[in-house]
């Protein structure tokens, strides 16, 4: 096998697996270490892995599409999957918070078409506008600043209304996923203040994200995922996210 052979080879796997292992790789390639070694840092050069001790993992991306009117016309299908899980969890009787979350609008939509009645409350302008007509959705919005995305509430005043609720089940959105760092974040830190308070004072909270938030990262991180009740997401996660969520305790919900 000639060299660039093998380190197309190399990448196949990583984004199969989630990660390599220098012995691993050498093994299946008859070759030595070094010769593994070099191949890898030849590929963190040209910037398509992270090093790491014994081996590499894929490079964490930071994509920051601000406007939900954009957002929200990307990975449609995906979202309404997640969207129809969240769904399914939701209990008669529960007082339901949707944060802001390009996610929690396929949820709105859900509930402005089903016949059963619910108690919302929501910091997103977009839920607001899906639900504010439906008689039998007993609407609560937070109010305060808008953000920069002009979609939703942040700031002093959100979050003193957020800290005297009591949510039965709360959806968050986010923009990155780590459960090797076990870590949940965003790009705006007062959006991440609000988010965070809303987990504390929930009975139960998921994040809703798609499993390329996996692989993203925010500027703020705002949750630590242990301190959830789960994520729900579109698709079985890579073989090391699954194994390293089982590890954590970690709920990862697809189906």
């Amino acid at each position: 096998m000639f060299l660039e052979e093998r380190q197309e080879k190399i990448l196949e796997i990583l984004a199969e697996e989630g990660k390599v292992l220098v012995k691993e790789l050498a093994e299946m390639f008859c070759v030595t270490e070094d010769s593994i070694r070099k191949d890898l840092s030849t590929l963190e050069l040209d910037g398509k892995l992270k090093r790491t001790y014994g081996g590499a993992i894929p490079i964490r991306e930071k994509i920051h599409v601000a406007e939900a009117n954009k957002r929200r016309m990307l990975d449609v299908d995906e979202k309404r999957k997640i969207a129809q899980i969240a769904f399914k969890l939701i209990e008669p009787g529960d007082m339901i918070y949707l944060d802001v979350s390009t996610i929690n609008i396929a949820l709105a939509e859900l509930m402005a078409k089903s016949d059963n009645d619910f108690k919302v409350v929501t910091s997103m302008v977009d839920v607001i506008s899906i639900l504010a007509s439906n008689p039998k959705i007993d609407l609560i919005c937070v109010g305060g600043r808008i953000n920069k995305s002009r979609d939703g509430f942040c700031g002093g005043l959100a979050y003193e209304y957020v800290s005297r609720l009591k949510p039965d089940i709360s959806f968050i959105g986010a923009v990155g996923v780590d459960v090797n760092e076990n870590s949940v974040s965003t790009y705006n830190i007062d959006e991440g203040i609000t988010k965070a308070k809303v987990i504390s004072v929930s009975k139960k909270a998921y994040i809703v994200a798609q499993m390329k938030k996996f692989s993203t990262d925010g500027n703020y991180n705002f949750a630590t995922l242990d301190s959830l009740s789960g994520v729900i997401t579109d698709a079985k996660p890579k073989k090391d996210i699954f194994k390293a969520a089982q590890n954590s305790g970690i709920e990862i919900i697809f189906e």
